[in-house]
């Protein structure tokens, strides 16, 4: 019995020195992958977008739908010229920016080929709620050649997709400047610190009233990039307004729980822990 007794003692022992070396490693492992990222970040020669106040940062904040609808104008007036959004169709925009009507004339201003028909041929048509924002170019090859070689990427998810977010779309958008000393560009080519390398081949696009908004909001150049950013927030995250409205549901749930909870539990052991044990012996 005492050897069986020193046997599992022993094995548990020898499994508590596994754990911690597993964990040691795991950790030591985490922290030169993060040492790592960041020594690359300091040494990348990129400016790092600075943390801008966004309405829906906090932890119960929604999207300011208004400066959705802001940013939607945006990109139909400016970014879709060399942009797509694929994967964003006209019906997204229904109860988020746009009536359900809006939505519609809207997607009526494209025209879709469609087809074939009875006969077997293609048609144009306006557009539906159901389709999807229209390509600026056919395809791949004939957006380099309109851009000096560079492919304009697809906006869907770039907010997702791009390291700081929206913070990055911002300062992007507003960061041009003029190349400094010792710096030099091929032609085509512009100066705007916040991206990678410093060399990007899309020209500075934003400019103070470049649009008009049908609200009678001043179009800055700074108003312009935030609702755009915020905008493409929204198409990255369409779920964002929804995961929040779900987490509220949780907490107050959860809460609820807790308080019966705790409630039972005390109404139930209370006369256990408070109960008093006598012994009394039998009489002979």
């Amino acid at each position: 019995m005492a050897k069986n007794l020193s046997s599992a003692s022993s094995w548990a022992n020898s499994n508590k020195k596994l754990i911690g070396a597993v964990g040691a490693i795991t950790g030591g492992v985490g922290a030169l992958l993060f040492a790592l990222e960041q020594s690359v970040d300091a040494s990348d020669g990129t400016v790092h977008s600075p943390a801008q106040p966004w309405n829906h940062k906090g932890l119960f904040s929604s999207l300011d739908h208004q400066s959705v609808r802001r940013g939607y104008e945006v990109y139909k007036q400016v970014c879709s010229a060399c942009h797509s959004m694929q994967y964003i169709a006209y019906r997204n925009l229904v109860g988020v920016s746009h009536t359900e009507a809006e939505a519609k004339a809207e997607a009526e201003q494209i025209t879709v080929r469609d087809g074939p028909d009875d006969t077997g041929n293609y048609y144009n048509r306006p557009g539906k709620l159901s389709d999807y924002f229209p390509s600026p170019y056919p395809n791949e090859e004939a957006a380099r050649a309109a851009n000096n070689g560079a492919y304009p990427p697809d906006l869907s998810y770039i907010v997702s997709a791009r390291k700081g977010g929206e913070d990055y779309i911002f300062s992007l958008l507003t960061g041009y400047h003029d190349a400094p000393a010792g710096v030099v560009l091929r032609e085509g080519q512009y100066f705007n610190p916040y991206f990678p390398g410093g060399a990007i081949s899309m020209a500075q696009v934003l400019y103070n009233e470049v649009i008009e908004y049908e609200d009678g909001t001043p179009p800055t150049q700074s108003q312009l990039a935030k609702d755009v950013a915020t905008f493409l927030k929204w198409t990255s995250e369409p779920e964002h307004d929804d995961r929040k409205q779900m987490l509220i549901k949780v907490i107050a749930i959860l809460g609820f729980l807790t308080a019966i909870s705790y409630y039972i539990k005390r109404h139930k052991w209370s006369s256990l822990k408070s109960r008093k044990i006598v012994f009394v012996p039998k009489e002979k």
